[in-house]
């Protein structure tokens, strides 16, 4: 098992903050199949105001490049991340639509 932990902007309104935490009370079917044929097997968001973390534990042979492929070849995921694309800010110093970045792990506890 891999782990990865992401992080994302909102913009900073509201009503865009308030839309994108709808939109995930209700993911459609084919989505959740395309983050499980990714090779994600759990996959969390949290927020904080306008800030996102994204939390993935993927099969050991998942790739981010196999997954964005995927991806590129699913029409239902093209939509779906053009419509959250409304809701979404670059992160300070990204180039532009970029939209999750990859955080470097520096330190872990296993009691």
């Amino acid at each position: 098992m891999q782990r990865f932990l992401l992080i994302c902007d909102l913009k900073d309104e509201p009503e865009a903050i308030q839309a994108y935490v709808e939109c995930h009370q209700a993911v459609a079917p084919e989505i959740l199949e395309s983050i499980r044929v990714a090779g994600i097997s759990s996959m969390s968001i949290y927020r904080w105001r306008n800030r996102l973390s994204m939390i993935l534990e993927t099969e050991d042979d998942f790739s981010f490049e196999k997954k964005a492929a995927l991806d590129y070849a699913n029409h239902k995921v093209q939509e779906w991340e053009a419509f959250l694309g409304q809701f979404q800010t670059n992160l300070p110093g990204t180039p532009p639509n970029w939209r999750w970045a990859l955080c470097e792990p520096i330190f872990e506890f296993k009691g």
